[in-house]
Protein backbone atom coordinates (compact mmCIF):
# COMPACT_ATOMS: atom_id res chain seq x y z
CA UNK A 1 0.00 0.00 0.00
CA UNK A 2 1.06 3.41 -0.60
CA UNK A 3 1.87 5.96 1.92
CA UNK A 4 1.40 10.00 1.57
CA UNK A 5 4.69 11.19 1.58
CA UNK A 6 6.70 8.26 0.68
CA UNK A 7 7.76 8.53 4.00
CA UNK A 8 10.50 5.86 5.35
CA UNK A 9 8.56 2.91 7.03
CA UNK A 10 9.86 4.28 10.67
CA UNK A 11 7.48 7.00 10.29
CA UNK A 12 4.58 5.95 9.09
CA UNK A 13 3.35 3.47 12.18
CA UNK A 14 0.07 4.04 13.69
CA UNK A 15 1.99 4.53 17.20
CA UNK A 16 4.75 7.17 15.77
CA UNK A 17 2.20 9.00 13.35
CA UNK A 18 0.47 12.60 14.36
CA UNK A 19 -0.92 12.93 11.11
CA UNK A 20 -3.62 9.99 9.88
CA UNK A 21 -4.45 10.32 6.33
CA UNK A 22 -8.06 8.45 5.68
CA UNK A 23 -8.76 8.17 1.68
CA UNK A 24 -12.27 8.79 0.92
CA UNK A 25 -12.72 7.44 -3.05
CA UNK A 26 -16.32 8.45 -2.97
CA UNK A 27 -18.16 9.64 -6.28
CA UNK A 28 -21.92 9.63 -6.74
CA UNK A 29 -23.61 12.86 -6.89
CA UNK A 30 -21.04 14.89 -9.22
CA UNK A 31 -23.10 17.25 -11.71
CA UNK A 32 -20.25 18.14 -14.37
CA UNK A 33 -16.70 16.42 -15.04
CA UNK A 34 -16.64 13.20 -12.86
CA UNK A 35 -13.08 11.19 -11.94
CA UNK A 36 -13.20 12.62 -8.08
CA UNK A 37 -12.75 8.62 -7.15
CA UNK A 38 -9.76 9.00 -8.22
CA UNK A 39 -8.50 11.84 -6.23
CA UNK A 40 -7.19 10.25 -3.13
CA UNK A 41 -5.00 7.60 -4.80
CA UNK A 42 -3.30 10.14 -7.17
CA UNK A 43 -3.04 12.58 -4.32
CA UNK A 44 -1.06 10.03 -2.35
CA UNK A 45 0.80 9.04 -5.30
CA UNK A 46 2.07 12.68 -5.99
CA UNK A 47 2.48 13.25 -2.67
CA UNK A 48 5.98 11.00 -3.31
CA UNK A 49 7.51 13.59 -4.96
CA UNK A 50 6.75 16.41 -2.59
CA UNK A 51 10.21 17.51 -1.29
CA UNK A 52 9.70 17.32 2.71
CA UNK A 53 11.86 20.51 3.09
CA UNK A 54 9.23 22.96 3.99
CA UNK A 55 11.03 26.63 3.63
CA UNK A 56 8.35 28.08 5.90
CA UNK A 57 8.90 25.88 8.85
CA UNK A 58 13.09 25.81 8.06
CA UNK A 59 12.74 22.16 8.12
CA UNK A 60 11.63 17.92 7.25
CA UNK A 61 8.55 18.75 9.31
CA UNK A 62 6.77 15.47 8.46
CA UNK A 63 10.16 13.64 10.09
CA UNK A 64 9.19 15.30 13.23
CA UNK A 65 5.49 13.88 13.21
CA UNK A 66 4.82 11.35 10.89
CA UNK A 67 1.76 10.13 8.95
CA UNK A 68 0.14 7.18 9.01
CA UNK A 69 -2.43 6.14 5.38
CA UNK A 70 -5.41 4.53 6.62
CA UNK A 71 -6.93 1.69 4.29
CA UNK A 72 -9.84 3.75 2.09
CA UNK A 73 -13.62 3.52 3.37
CA UNK A 74 -15.31 0.92 1.32
CA UNK A 75 -18.03 2.63 -0.87
CA UNK A 76 -21.44 1.96 0.50
CA UNK A 77 -23.83 2.29 -3.54
CA UNK A 78 -27.16 2.40 -0.97
CA UNK A 79 -27.23 6.27 -1.02
CA UNK A 80 -25.16 9.26 -0.45
CA UNK A 81 -26.84 8.97 3.01
CA UNK A 82 -25.46 5.64 3.78
CA UNK A 83 -22.08 6.74 2.44
CA UNK A 84 -22.11 9.56 4.97
CA UNK A 85 -23.02 7.53 7.80
CA UNK A 86 -19.95 5.13 6.71
CA UNK A 87 -17.83 8.18 6.67
CA UNK A 88 -18.50 9.96 10.01
CA UNK A 89 -18.05 6.07 11.67
CA UNK A 90 -14.11 5.95 10.06
CA UNK A 91 -13.78 9.59 11.34
CA UNK A 92 -15.04 8.85 14.75
CA UNK A 93 -12.70 6.07 15.11
CA UNK A 94 -9.82 7.54 14.33
CA UNK A 95 -10.21 11.32 15.15
CA UNK A 96 -8.27 12.56 18.33
CA UNK A 97 -7.52 15.66 19.97
CA UNK A 98 -3.68 14.62 20.09
CA UNK A 99 -3.58 13.80 16.45
CA UNK A 100 -4.80 15.47 12.98
CA UNK A 101 -6.83 13.88 10.26
CA UNK A 102 -6.34 14.09 6.83
CA UNK A 103 -9.42 12.99 4.96
CA UNK A 104 -8.61 12.69 1.21
CA UNK A 105 -11.88 13.06 -1.48
CA UNK A 106 -13.68 11.89 -3.68
CA UNK A 107 -16.34 14.65 -3.87
CA UNK A 108 -17.22 17.33 -1.47
CA UNK A 109 -20.72 15.39 0.07
CA UNK A 110 -17.67 13.28 1.83
CA UNK A 111 -17.22 16.58 4.13
CA UNK A 112 -20.42 16.15 5.90
CA UNK A 113 -19.40 12.48 7.42
CA UNK A 114 -15.89 14.42 8.50
CA UNK A 115 -18.42 16.69 10.76
CA UNK A 116 -20.47 14.38 12.02
CA UNK A 117 -17.71 12.19 13.01
CA UNK A 118 -15.64 14.88 14.65
CA UNK A 119 -18.76 16.47 16.62
CA UNK A 120 -19.37 12.14 17.88
CA UNK A 121 -15.34 11.79 18.43
CA UNK A 122 -14.76 15.39 20.18
CA UNK A 123 -18.41 16.09 22.05
CA UNK A 124 -18.43 19.15 20.83
CA UNK A 125 -19.44 21.72 18.00
CA UNK A 126 -17.24 23.00 14.91
CA UNK A 127 -16.53 25.77 12.75
CA UNK A 128 -15.42 25.23 9.63
CA UNK A 129 -13.51 27.21 7.00
CA UNK A 130 -14.21 26.09 3.29
CA UNK A 131 -11.91 27.08 0.41
CA UNK A 132 -14.22 26.49 -2.32
CA UNK A 133 -15.34 28.09 -5.90
CA UNK A 134 -19.35 27.14 -4.99
CA UNK A 135 -21.16 27.98 -2.31
CA UNK A 136 -22.86 24.82 -1.51
CA UNK A 137 -25.92 25.87 0.46
CA UNK A 138 -28.55 24.41 -1.90
CA UNK A 139 -31.33 22.63 0.26
CA UNK A 140 -31.37 20.20 -2.46
CA UNK A 141 -29.42 19.47 -6.07
CA UNK A 142 -30.80 16.68 -9.01
CA UNK A 143 -32.90 15.43 -6.14
CA UNK A 144 -30.58 14.78 -3.80
CA UNK A 145 -29.88 16.83 -0.19
CA UNK A 146 -27.06 14.93 -0.06
CA UNK A 147 -25.56 15.91 -3.41
CA UNK A 148 -22.12 17.78 -3.34
CA UNK A 149 -23.63 21.03 -4.05
CA UNK A 150 -25.65 20.74 -0.83
CA UNK A 151 -23.08 20.02 1.53
CA UNK A 152 -22.70 23.41 3.60
CA UNK A 153 -26.44 23.40 4.02
CA UNK A 154 -26.50 19.84 5.70
CA UNK A 155 -23.37 21.13 7.60
CA UNK A 156 -25.67 23.36 9.21
CA UNK A 157 -27.86 20.78 9.86
CA UNK A 158 -25.05 18.22 11.39
CA UNK A 159 -24.75 21.03 14.30
CA UNK A 160 -21.51 23.00 13.21
CA UNK A 161 -22.00 26.29 14.79
CA UNK A 162 -20.83 28.55 11.69
CA UNK A 163 -19.22 28.11 8.49
CA UNK A 164 -16.38 30.43 7.19
CA UNK A 165 -16.52 30.14 3.28
CA UNK A 166 -13.40 32.39 1.26
CA UNK A 167 -13.21 31.82 -2.49
CA UNK A 168 -16.68 31.70 -3.77
CA UNK A 169 -17.45 33.07 -7.50
CA UNK A 170 -20.23 30.39 -8.31
CA UNK A 171 -23.70 30.96 -6.50
CA UNK A 172 -27.18 30.43 -7.08
CA UNK A 173 -30.36 33.22 -5.64
CA UNK A 174 -31.38 30.59 -3.50
CA UNK A 175 -28.17 30.41 -1.80
CA UNK A 176 -27.92 34.20 -1.66
CA UNK A 177 -31.06 35.04 -0.37
CA UNK A 178 -29.72 32.26 2.28
CA UNK A 179 -26.86 33.61 3.53
CA UNK A 180 -28.63 37.01 3.71
CA UNK A 181 -31.05 35.37 5.85
CA UNK A 182 -28.36 33.70 8.39
CA UNK A 183 -25.63 36.21 9.11
CA UNK A 184 -24.90 34.67 12.47
CA UNK A 185 -23.33 31.30 11.15
CA UNK A 186 -22.36 32.53 7.62
CA UNK A 187 -19.76 34.41 6.77
CA UNK A 188 -18.78 34.70 2.62
CA UNK A 189 -15.31 36.14 0.93
CA UNK A 190 -16.39 35.90 -2.61
CA UNK A 191 -13.18 35.48 -4.70
CA UNK A 192 -13.41 39.33 -6.20
CA UNK A 193 -13.50 40.79 -2.74
CA UNK A 194 -10.63 38.64 -1.66
CA UNK A 195 -8.79 39.55 -5.15
CA UNK A 196 -10.04 43.46 -4.69
CA UNK A 197 -9.02 43.48 -0.92
CA UNK A 198 -5.69 43.72 0.84
CA UNK A 199 -4.97 40.29 1.67
CA UNK A 200 -4.38 41.24 5.77
CA UNK A 201 -7.73 42.34 5.94
CA UNK A 202 -8.73 38.79 5.29
CA UNK A 203 -6.37 37.27 7.52
CA UNK A 204 -7.17 39.83 10.49
CA UNK A 205 -11.48 38.94 9.80
CA UNK A 206 -10.06 35.20 10.17
CA UNK A 207 -8.51 35.65 13.09
CA UNK A 208 -11.05 38.12 14.75
CA UNK A 209 -13.69 35.12 14.14
CA UNK A 210 -11.85 31.86 14.64
CA UNK A 211 -9.67 32.60 17.47
CA UNK A 212 -9.51 29.56 19.85
CA UNK A 213 -12.47 27.73 17.64
CA UNK A 214 -12.49 24.24 17.36
CA UNK A 215 -12.65 23.58 13.70
CA UNK A 216 -11.74 21.56 10.41
CA UNK A 217 -10.78 22.53 7.08
CA UNK A 218 -12.14 21.58 4.00
CA UNK A 219 -10.46 22.66 0.91
CA UNK A 220 -12.49 21.88 -2.58
CA UNK A 221 -9.49 22.14 -5.16
CA UNK A 222 -11.69 24.34 -7.58
CA UNK A 223 -11.54 27.31 -4.99
CA UNK A 224 -7.90 27.82 -5.79
CA UNK A 225 -7.36 28.91 -9.82
CA UNK A 226 -8.10 26.67 -12.36
CA UNK A 227 -4.24 28.02 -13.60
CA UNK A 228 -3.04 25.81 -10.32
CA UNK A 229 -5.28 22.88 -10.03
CA UNK A 230 -7.23 22.42 -13.39
CA UNK A 231 -8.10 19.07 -13.04
CA UNK A 232 -11.39 18.90 -11.08
CA UNK A 233 -15.63 18.67 -11.96
CA UNK A 234 -16.49 22.02 -11.68
CA UNK A 235 -13.64 24.45 -12.90
CA UNK A 236 -14.62 28.06 -11.95
CA UNK A 237 -11.99 30.97 -13.46
CA UNK A 238 -11.13 34.10 -11.35
CA UNK A 239 -9.98 31.88 -8.44
CA UNK A 240 -7.30 31.86 -5.19
CA UNK A 241 -3.73 32.25 -5.75
CA UNK A 242 -1.50 29.99 -4.66
CA UNK A 243 -0.12 32.40 -2.01
CA UNK A 244 -3.72 33.55 -1.04
CA UNK A 245 -4.50 30.02 0.09
CA UNK A 246 -1.23 29.23 1.86
CA UNK A 247 -1.66 32.46 4.06
CA UNK A 248 -5.08 31.37 4.62
CA UNK A 249 -4.00 27.98 5.73
CA UNK A 250 -1.37 29.46 7.76
CA UNK A 251 -3.72 32.07 10.01
CA UNK A 252 -6.23 29.41 10.65
CA UNK A 253 -3.44 27.14 11.90
CA UNK A 254 -2.24 29.73 13.68
CA UNK A 255 -5.88 31.45 15.76
CA UNK A 256 -7.53 28.03 15.93
CA UNK A 257 -7.76 24.34 16.99
CA UNK A 258 -7.99 22.24 13.72
CA UNK A 259 -9.03 19.01 14.36
CA UNK A 260 -9.27 17.99 10.66
CA UNK A 261 -8.49 18.72 6.87
CA UNK A 262 -9.99 17.22 4.42
CA UNK A 263 -9.20 18.02 0.48
CA UNK A 264 -11.97 17.14 -2.13
CA UNK A 265 -13.37 17.34 -5.31
CA UNK A 266 -9.94 16.19 -7.12
CA UNK A 267 -10.68 14.65 -10.40
CA UNK A 268 -7.13 13.65 -12.27
CA UNK A 269 -6.87 13.81 -15.93
CA UNK A 270 -4.09 12.49 -17.49
CA UNK A 271 -2.10 15.02 -18.58
CA UNK A 272 -2.49 17.06 -15.77
CA UNK A 273 -0.36 15.69 -13.14
CA UNK A 274 0.25 19.14 -11.92
CA UNK A 275 -3.05 18.95 -10.18
CA UNK A 276 -2.87 16.35 -7.80
CA UNK A 277 1.12 17.69 -7.38
CA UNK A 278 -0.47 20.88 -5.89
CA UNK A 279 -3.28 19.38 -3.67
CA UNK A 280 -0.56 17.31 -2.41
CA UNK A 281 1.78 20.38 -1.69
CA UNK A 282 -0.88 21.83 -0.56
CA UNK A 283 -1.94 19.18 2.04
CA UNK A 284 1.56 18.88 2.96
CA UNK A 285 2.07 22.37 4.44
CA UNK A 286 -1.38 22.34 6.09
CA UNK A 287 -0.13 20.04 8.00
CA UNK A 288 3.34 21.84 8.75
CA UNK A 289 1.41 24.99 9.95
CA UNK A 290 -0.96 22.96 12.51
CA UNK A 291 1.80 21.03 13.80
CA UNK A 292 4.11 24.15 14.18
CA UNK A 293 1.49 26.00 15.79
CA UNK A 294 -0.38 23.53 17.76
CA UNK A 295 1.48 23.94 21.38
CA UNK A 296 0.04 27.43 21.07
CA UNK A 297 -1.98 29.03 23.73
CA UNK A 298 -5.54 28.54 21.47
CA UNK A 299 -4.47 24.95 22.18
Amino acid sequence: MNHFLDLPPEFTVPERSWAWVLPVPYESTVSYEGGTRKGPAAIIEASAQVELYDPVFEGEPALEYGVHTLLPVPTNHASPEAMVADIARAVETCARPDRLLVVLGGEHTISVGVARGLGRAYGETFTVVVVDAHSDLRDEYEGSRYSHACVSRRLLDEGVDSIFQIGVRAISREEVEFIRAHPERLRVWFADDVHATPIELLLADLEARLHGRRLFISLDVDGLDPSIIPATGTPEPGGLTWPQTLAIVRTVARVARVAAVDCVELAPRPGLHMAEFAAARLLYHTMNAIWHYRSGPHQ
